[in-house]
């Protein structure tokens, strides 16, 4: 009996939990704002995020509340302290996106293309070695732009905008070079390092 007491206790502070969800993704789509008839901006989205933000912490109080819904709202408010900042700030922008779905579904895309032509599970020797290349051409590819269009936005590019990008992306790329040989080959990025240090010219000595 107690058993199945605890068990309806938690289906119930579950379907809490999942309005709680709901209700959060109606106030950041806009539907809550447009079924009062106001208006969907970066301002009114934050003051009634941020309005229900503070109901949700009000709650954090009541001793009524179970540990599995205590520790999810907890989670909850220290996710949103942290990503508040960065969280609203679409909706005053035609083009850019709400979430990042797209963006992900293209990445996919990409390495389900990568799999298909290789025959490899793992795709981070294809993105190490030609870096975020690979985006711009799988974008090319998607287009279906003829060479002159291609070569046309290659030429509206200045000089110094394409040697600024080049560097930029060169530099990123060996970053992330660096990380994953740090992370999977580490005896031999030390190695190599030491050998480096090893081939430099000696310093001058200190000055008094």
């Amino acid at each position: 009996m107690a058993r199945r007491m605890r068990w309806q206790t938690d289906v119930r502070s579950v379907r809490r939990l999942h309005m709680r969800v709901l209700e959060a993704e109606r106030i950041l789509s806009g539907d809550a704002l447009r079924a009062d008839g106001l208006p969907v901006t970066n301002t009114t989205v934050g003051q009634r995020f941020d309005a229900w933000c503070a109901v949700l912490q009000e709650q954090l109080q009541d001793p009524a509340l179970t540990a599995t819904e205590r520790q999810c709202l907890e989670h909850f408010a220290h996710v949103t302290r942290n990503m508040r900042p960065q969280l609203i700030q679409c909706y005053d922008l035609e083009h850019l996106p709400r979430t990042n779905n797209d963006m992900e579904g293209f990445i996919r895309s990409i390495k389900t293309r990568y799999r298909r032509i290789s025959g490899r599970k793992n795709w981070n020797r294809y993105l190490l070695r030609y870096g975020r290349r690979v985006v711009y051409y799988e974008a090319q590819v998607r287009r279906n732009d003829s060479s002159s269009d291609i070569d046309a936005r290659v030429r509206a590019v200045s000089p110094e905008r394409w040697r600024t990008t080049r560097a930029e992306q060169q530099a990123r790329q060996a970053e992330q070079l660096k990380q994953y040989r740090v992370r999977y080959r580490r005896q031999q990025f030390l190695a190599a390092l030491e050998a480096r240090w090893m081939e430099m010219p000696e310093r001058t000595g200190l000055l008094p």
